[in-house]
């Protein structure tokens, strides 16, 4: 049994992060909360712990993952998961190689480039920047005046703007699909409504639960062939033809998950990280452990649970 604890990392404290120190709580699990916005890496750690990363931004979070790895320890989602995840071009890749049914899509490294790849695709279409969450920066573009003036201001963003990535329209009646990978396992989906055309929940769309039907079961366990992430997020849109998969998130928002589809997310994935450390879970109840909250910056917290 291993004497180590789950780490998770954070920069902002979100209900995703309290619902995962609750759920440690209920199984007495050793479980530390970590502010690590001002912390500076590489530091001592316990070699026996396991580090659950959640910092909101992409970037820190693929940095911190790759100080930890490199110096022996596991992190969840790995920075190997983390940085394909996080990349739209390399994902497409992936899942190009893999088989894996997606939108059709281009990838243009001009603005004359981008102009073409959407003529090629037909419009509309739609301009993601690479790299992104929350559905922010997207532009449904209609014609080739609009996709002209879309691409003339994101080359000019910088750098992290001038590779264009260009994604077929979709129709979708008005929602999509989100299901969750937990330690390999399809665990449940919910349809994502809006009466806007990108429909995340973060930004005000409604869920309810999309069953997990052998079709979508036997997708998503090609596409964790494909990635191998310890907790992941698919997208995907609902077609005449099937499903596409649309993104693939490795640190996703899940409060708005649980009451649609009635599955214990953070209790799966504190589950999972309890296994990593080859410790079995204690479901007895008893005298929970108080959840440490080091280096706390912002909220003031003692005890998530």
């Amino acid at each position: 049994m291993s004497n180590g604890s789950i780490r998770l990392l954070f920069t902002r404290l979100r209900t995703e992060e309290k619902l995962l120190a609750e759920a440690a709580g209920k199984r007495a699990l050793p479980f530390v909360i970590e502010n690590v916005r001002d912390a500076v890496f590489p530091g001592l750690q316990d070699s026996e712990d396991i580090f659950l990363c959640r910092c909101i931004g992409h970037h820190q979070n693929l940095a911190v993952a790759r100080m930890l790895e490199r110096s022996g320890f596991r992190t969840v989602n790995s920075s190997r998961v983390m940085e394909l995840c996080g990349d739209k071009v390399a994902t497409s890749s992936v899942l190009q190689e893999a088989g894996i049914p997606q939108p059709r899509y281009r990838v243009a490294l001009s603005r004359e480039g981008a102009l073409q790849a959407a003529a090629e695709l037909g419009y509309p279409v739609v301009f993601k920047p690479a790299t992104g969450s929350w559905g922010r920066l997207l532009a449904k573009v209609q014609d080739a005046e609009t996709a002209e003036a879309i691409a003339e201001h994101k080359e000019h963003l910088g750098p992290q703007h001038q590779v264009f990535y260009i994604q077929e329209w979709v129709e979708k009646d008005g929602f999509d699909i989100r299901a969750f990978i937990i330690g390999g396992e399809p665990v449940c989906a919910i349809r994502r409504y809006s009466g806007h055309w990108i429909t995340n929940t973060a930004r005000g769309g409604s869920a309810t639960e999309h069953p997990l039907h052998e079709d979508l079961r036997s997708l998503l366990l090609r596409i964790y062939d494909a990635i191998q992430g310890d907790f992941l997020a698919v997208d995907l849109f609902l077609t005449k033809g099937g499903y596409l998969v649309n993104e693939i998130n490795d640190g996703a928002e899940f409060r708005n998950s649980i009451a649609p589809t009635g599955e214990d997310i953070p209790g799966r994935v504190v589950e999972l990280c309890a296994s990593l450390l080859k410790r079995k879970p204690s479901t007895t109840g008893g005298n929970k452990p108080a959840c440490k909250i080091a280096n706390p910056r912002g909220p003031e917290v003692t005890n998530l649970h």
